[in-house]
């Protein structure tokens, strides 16, 4: 395997989150770079979580990453199906600042859309997770057009069958009583809804929204393996201030000190 200091820095990044508790390293272009997404979606964990959090299609481990250093009582499956960002996850991981939080996250190539019987030979077995977050692909091929780079498609298409089978993977392997957080655009609320009615409940719905005067453009969706209890909207958060790029002062605490959203378990 590659050292990480010798990362080609024509091709690869060496890339500092949360003011620099994490470093992953990412394609330089023709795939899905992570972001602002990745660190909410780990973010959006309550501070007391603890046990087993698998990261469906967890591209180069950003999320996983984040949430591992924020949240020392939790360890962290990387499952992705993209041999290329897998191989950069685990550079990652023998990186020397990510030494704190390394040894609690293993690596799991699987195709989470697979049928069962292949889910489950791969690694994928039910119940395995106490908690599950996903970011998945956010747009229906049949709706956008897609990049003509492959690789960056897949990251950012649904095939036909659409979220159905991330909601199916994800009621597998969450243990009756274990939560699921999902990223996802805000147009996409009532599919997203859909596929996770009558597999999970005390769903909390939290807005993004770019700034304090326009509408949300993603959704932090969280929800209870085999509850009952009733949906909530929650107020949401507020990426920048007024018209202009700056932070809010939660966003910086979040993307650059590494706190949580401050949400709590149902």
């Amino acid at each position: 395997m590659v050292s990480p200091n010798e990362a080609d820095p024509e091709t690869i990044t060496r890339d500092a989150f949360l003011g620099g508790q994490v470093h992953v390293y990412q394609p330089r272009r023709g795939r899905h770079r992570a972001g602002l997404d990745a660190v909410y979606l780990a973010a959006a964990l309550p501070e007391n979580t603890e046990g087993h959090v698998v990261d469906l299609g967890a591209g180069v481990g950003t999320a996983g990453f984040c949430a591992a250093a924020r949240l020392p009582g939790i360890t962290v499956t990387l499952v992705e199906i993209d041999e290329t960002v897998l191989t950069l996850a685990e550079r990652a991981l023998t990186d020397p600042e990510n030494t704190r939080f390394s040894d609690r996250i293993r690596l799991l190539p699987a195709d989470i859309t697979a049928k069962g019987s292949v889910r489950h030979a791969s690694g994928l077995v039910p119940s395995m997770a106490d908690h599950a977050i996903m970011n998945p692909p956010y747009y229906e091929a049949e709706k956008f057009r897609a990049s003509p780079n492959a690789a960056r498609a897949d990251a950012h298409m649904l095939d036909e069958r659409g979220l159905e089978p991330w909601a199916k993977t994800a009621t597998d392997i969450v243990r009756e009583g274990g939560s699921l957080t999902v990223i996802f655009r805000a147009d996409g609320l009532q599919e997203l809804l859909t596929v996770l009615k009558g597999r999970f409940g005390a769903t909390d719905v939290i807005p993004l929204r770019p700034r304090p005067d326009a509408p949300a453009t993603r959704v932090l969706v969280r929800s209870v393996r085999a509850s009952r209890a009733p949906l909530r909207l929650l107020p949401g958060f507020v990426l920048h201030e007024g018209s202009g790029s700056d932070f809010t002062s939660q966003s910086r605490r979040v993307m650059r000190d590494g706190h949580g959203l401050g949400l709590t378990a149902r």
